[in-house]
């Protein structure tokens, strides 16, 4: 169980760093502005650093075949997450069909399984996180606009965690050395993921009134399907894994067991949805997530 101790030791570092950007966003150090911007920088840099650092490792058999293991493991995990998040809110709110779905899996799933993994496993979890940006530009567009021509197959390939996961495979399969310079600022850039994603998300929890987190029954159950009933059920399905995958298995259910995705406020503000709505599921599903995650995957390391 050493991982739930350790996990759980992360989460409260997690948690101070959103609390420092609470407190930098109450301060007006830190404006709304100021925090989509730096989600900005998160997305377009520090995420695809994170991702590409992952894949500066020599070719190898065992991790390739880790690789597809961790890509079909990924697409279904979420494609089951889609299913419950539909059969749950498709009548009740998009919003919470959006968030419920797509879990933190970049700004949270990536830091916390570089710290309780290791950097192997940052390796496997960048498929997961890939693979949910597309299905976001996709599925998730349809889900907030009902129109499929809304989807954009230019943001699609363009996005840029498409684009790191890209660059990263060729680095991975092809004999291409970068200089040391250019790894150093990579690694520099991707150590800045966990820090600044969560002061981004301090600033988030500081632009809703406290008392609202607590009142509004959608954003408890968002939170419930998001960090228990979706989790449990990727657990079950991960029986299926070889036991010779588990860092693939552990990797791929942290990502699974993350909170509600930040995207989902930058997405219900592009399509003109319920903007407020969005920011209470993260913020009360992410703190929350501090007791869930070790408590799930202390289950699932039982089990298992």
């Amino acid at each position: 169980m050493e991982i739930v101790s350790l996990l759980f030791r992360q989460n409260v570092i997690m948690f101070l760093y959103l609390f420092i950007g609470y407190v930098l966003y109450k301060k007006k150090v830190i404006t709304a502005q100021g925090s989509g911007e730096i989600g900005r920088l998160l997305l377009h840099v520090i995420m695809p650093s994170a991702i590409i650092k992952s894949y500066i490792k020599d070719y190898s058999g065992e991790m390739l075949a880790g690789f597809l293991v961790s890509f079909g493991t990924a697409f279904g995990a979420l494609l089951l997450a889609m299913l419950v998040s539909g059969l749950v809110f498709r009548n009740k709110s998009t919003i919470r069909q959006f968030g419920a779905a797509f879990s933190n899996a970049g700004f949270i799933g990536i830091p916390l399984v570089q710290m309780t993994l290791g950097e192997e496993a940052v390796f496997y979890v960048a498929s997961f996180v890939a693979i949910l940006n597309i299905l976001q530009w996709t599925y998730g567009v349809f889900i907030m606009t009902g129109d499929k021509s809304q989807i954009s197959l230019k943001k699609i390939i363009t996005n840029p965690i498409a684009v790191s996961l890209v660059i990263g495979l060729l680095m991975f399969f092809l004999p291409v050395r970068l200089p040391a310079v250019v790894t150093g600022v990579i690694g520099t850039l991707a150590s800045m993921n966990g820090p600044l994603a969560m002061i981004v998300l301090g600033a988030y929890l500081a632009q809703v009134p406290f008392r609202e987190l607590f009142t509004d029954k959608l954003t408890y159950l968002c939170a419930a399907v998001r960090l228990l009933l979706i989790p449990i059920l990727t657990m079950v399905c991960l029986f299926l894994i070889p036991d010779g995958f588990g860092t693939v298995r552990l990797a791929v259910m942290l990502a699974a067991a993350a909170p509600v995705g930040s995207n989902v406020a930058i997405f219900a503000q592009i399509y003109h949805k319920q903007y407020t709505d969005a920011v209470k599921d993260v913020c009360l599903s992410t703190v929350l997530s501090i007791l869930t995650m070790p408590v799930v995957i202390g289950l699932a390391e039982y089990l298992w």
